[in-house]
């Protein structure tokens, strides 16, 4: 994992302490494209049009990210793999002043360069889930964990999939991989499977016990969730496969600025952006998306040791020596 310049450690804390992720988001979902090989029920990404965005466009947001508060930056899709130009944007997002993490659930990932690419990516995140149908994924997980990149999986529970919850915690504790097990949230046009909330929250906080630091669904997430509003956070952005910056959520689907022709910071700071996190405090619409509800808890100094302590054996020997 790379050591970011000290300054950008200083202005993420400052921004942190001051802001508390209000205006100033520290993570970054980008997606450089929309095509996928799958056909997920409860996604609607690949129901819409196919577009990738140019390496030029991509390199540009990606430099757009990297003189702003952003400190994690994922890639993802779409598949991300699928890029004609996915080496040139992961050498690129490495020498940006941020983590770069890479987001993927392709069946034939042994196949990939991880050799060669290691060096550029600090996180993978591997999706590998009934709706994905590539379970056989867990059986890639010892082969990847020789590689230098902290290694974890996503899984998207839906209403049918919380009883095989366990099984899947235990293989990535077996492995030392961690698991991020997030519901999946119901989506305009796709199957609705957001499972029974109480049920999901109960068998998650007992898997997080039994499998020390393996289980990354922070508490407060739900604790959020249950909120009647102002549980969802702005601390994270979703920028879709055209460059467009979704504000202040992807669940709204509103498009408010091309991410490779408007600054960033400029545009946190507008009035339009300002009136979209006033919507969004007082939004009582709950929908679940993991990523606003879950970044809050980096923020919040009684949830971070929870959220952050599955981390601890990637970030502290990154401060001792850097990767090549």
């Amino acid at each position: 994992m790379k050591i970011l310049p000290i300054s950008k450690y200083l202005k993420t804390a400052k921004n942190l302490i001051f802001d508390g992720g209000r205006v100033y988001p520290y993570y970054a979902s980008f997606k450089i494209t929309s095509v996928c090989h799958f056909s997920c029920s409860f996604c609607n990404i690949w129901r819409g049009p196919k577009e990738t965005l140019s390496l030029e466009d991509s390199i540009a947001i990606m430099r757009n990210l990297g003189r702003s508060s952003i400190f994690l930056t994922s890639l993802e899709g779409g598949e991300p793999l699928l890029h004609p130009h996915i080496e040139d944007i992961l050498a690129e997002g490495y020498r940006q002043p941020y983590y770069l993490m890479l987001t993927t659930s392709q069946r034939n990932l042994l196949e990939y360069p991880w050799g060669k690419w290691q060096k550029w990516v600090d996180f993978l995140e591997i999706s590998i889930d009934e709706g994905h149908n590539n379970l056989q994924l867990f059986d890639a997980l010892p082969e990847m964990r020789r590689y230098d990149m902290a290694i974890s999986v996503q899984t998207v529970v839906r209403a049918q999939d919380q009883q095989f919850m366990e099984k899947k915690t235990e293989i990535c504790y077996r492995n030392g991989v961690r698991i991020l097990l997030m519901p999946a949230v119901n989506l305009e046009g796709a199957k609705h499977d957001f499972p029974e909330f109480e049920s999901f929250e109960k068998e998650v906080l007992r898997l997080k016990k039994k499998y020390p630091r393996t289980v990354i669904t922070p508490k407060a997430f739900f604790r959020r969730v249950a909120m009647k509003k102002d549980g969802c956070s702005p601390s994270s952005i979703i920028i879709n496969s055209d460059g467009s910056l979704y504000y202040p959520c992807r669940t709204l689907e509103r498009k408010v600025a091309k991410m490779q022709d408007v600054d960033l910071m400029d545009y946190l700071r507008s009035q339009n952006a300002e009136e979209n996190r006033i919507e969004m405090k007082e939004c009582e619409r709950k929908c679940g998306w993991y990523q606003y509800f879950a970044t809050p808890s980096f923020l919040n100094p009684l949830d971070f040791m929870d959220a952050f302590s599955p981390y601890f054996k990637e970030f502290l020997p990154s401060f001792l020596k850097s990767k090549p």
